[in-house]
């Protein structure tokens, strides 16, 4: 099983520069994540998908679609989006997902070029969760600087918990952790 995962993530990552505008890899301590962006800041729509292994055999699924645009936040130069984030997940004997509204903004620092801070924030309630899952929460927090015109290194937060449908009680922390990544635009 882990062979066939392997060679899925090599193929992807193989086939994403004809067809995504940057692809995103990021580590924790205990999982790795790849996400692929379909569309560049200046476009008004963004789609990506995205995928995370956790450390014990725990998989998560990520589809992204927002509309975005560009703004100022404080005379800071941001794109900002708003949307929805799709999550499956499985985990042994649990699986389950979600539909979560949210957005994210990215902030530029004019004075110092490269540097930008990014957060995203999205909500599933239980209306719009299924499998084991009652709700959804997904929060990430980044700073970022650009070394070359296509290329970036990142360190931030992530946390992705769920909450248990029907007898089973309490919730799970399916990814958290500090995380540290590069970003590759195509």
């Amino acid at each position: 099983m882990k062979a066939t995962r392997i060679t899925l993530l090599a193929l992807s990552l193989a086939a994403t520069p004809a067809i995504a505008s940057d692809l995103d890899l990021s580590l924790t301590n205990d999982s790795v994540k790849g996400q692929a962006n379909f569309f560049n800041a200046s476009n008004e729509l963004q789609m990506g998908v995205g995928y995370a292994y956790h450390e014990g055999g725990r998989d998560i699924l990520n589809l992204d679609f927002h509309a975005q645009g560009r703004t100022a936040i404080g005379n800071l130069p941001t794109t900002a989006g708003i949307g929805i984030r799709g999550y499956a997940w499985e985990d042994d004997n649990l699986d389950g997902g979600a539909g979560a509204l949210g957005g994210f903004a990215t902030l530029n620092i004019p004075r110092a070029p490269g540097l930008s801070f990014t957060g995203s924030l999205h909500y599933a309630p239980s209306i719009m969760s299924f499998g084991d899952s009652d709700d959804l929460t997904s929060l990430e927090l980044r700073g970022s600087y650009r070394l070359i015109r296509n290329g970036e290194l990142f360190v931030g937060y992530r946390y992705l918990n769920t909450d248990f449908d029907g007898p089973i009680r309490g919730d799970l922390n399916l990814d958290e952790g500090v995380m540290a990544g590069m970003k590759i635009f195509f």
